[in-house]
C-alpha cells in the first residue's frame, strides 16, 4: 500500500477547525453533496449579506462539514476560508484543476474534488433562490 503524504497547505487547513461547522438564521443557505456510505461527503452552509433591494450581495460568512480523506476536508475549509467577500456564483473560487495542484491531491483522489464542487453550486444555488 503506498504511503500518502501531505503537503503542508493541506495539513494546515486539515487541522485548522476555524471554519467547520454549520450556520443557522435568515439569508443563510446550505448545499450538500456526496454519500458518507461512499466514503465522501461535504456541506456547505453560507450567510449572504442582503442588498436594500432585497437582492443577494456577497458571502458574509461560510462554514463546512465534510466526511473524508484529509484532502476533503482541507480543500472544503479552504473554500469556506477563502469565501467570505465573494459574490454569490455558481462556481469554486478557483478551479478544481487549480485545487488540486494547490493541494497535491494525488490522481486517483481527485474525483472527490468534484464532490466538494457539487456540494459549494448547491449552496450557491440555493443562495441565488433570494
Amino acid at each position: 500500500m503506498r504511503r500518502v503524504t501531505y503537503s503542508e497547505l493541506t495539513l494546515r487547513y486539515f487541522t485548522d477547525d476555524a471554519f467547520a461547522g454549520v450556520l443557522t438564521g435568515l439569508d443563510t443557505y446550505r448545499g450538500a453533496a456526496g454519500s458518507r456510505a461512499q466514503g465522501t461527503w461535504v456541506q456547505f452552509d453560507v450567510k449572504v449579506d442582503v442588498k436594500a433591494d432585497g437582492k443577494a450581495g456577497v458571502i458574509a460568512a461560510a462554514r463546512f462539514l465534510a466526511f473524508g480523506c484529509p484532502h476533503t476536508i482541507a480543500v472544503s475549509a479552504w473554500i469556506a476560508a477563502h469565501a467570505v467577500g465573494l459574490a454569490l456564483r455558481p462556481a469554486l473560487p478557483v478551479s478544481v484543476l487549480e485545487l488540486g495542484e494547490r493541494f497535491d491531491v494525488p490522481l486517483e483522489k481527485r474525483g472527490r474534488l468534484f464532490i466538494i464542487e457539487d456540494a459549494w453550486i448547491a449552496a450557491m444555488t440555493a443562495g441565488r433562490q433570494i
